[in-house]
């Protein structure tokens, strides 16, 4: 299975991305606050449980997309 010129145009665009300093800063802010967030101790309610679910699931989005990224890429040679 070979990529199609839009992923990976995409991916490429990605990459890019990846290399910039605002990217690698996101990424330290995120792996800082990801222990916090993850805390249940401090929860104040389900509702604040919940919300602090969702940051975690947005965090583990942003922190896996260079991995995700470099899979799909990879399928370009196939």
């Amino acid at each position: 299975m070979s990529l199609s010129k839009e992923d990976e145009e995409y991916c490429e665009a990605m990459f890019d991305m990846f290399r910039t300093d605002g990217f690698k800063l996101l990424e330290e802010e995120f792996e800082k606050n990801k222990t916090n967030i993850n805390s249940v101790e401090f929860a104040k309610d389900n509702d604040d449980l919940f919300f602090r679910k969702g940051q975690l699931e947005v965090i583990a989005f942003v922190l896996t997309l260079r991995d995700r990224t470099k899979d799909l890429y990879a399928k370009k040679d196939l």
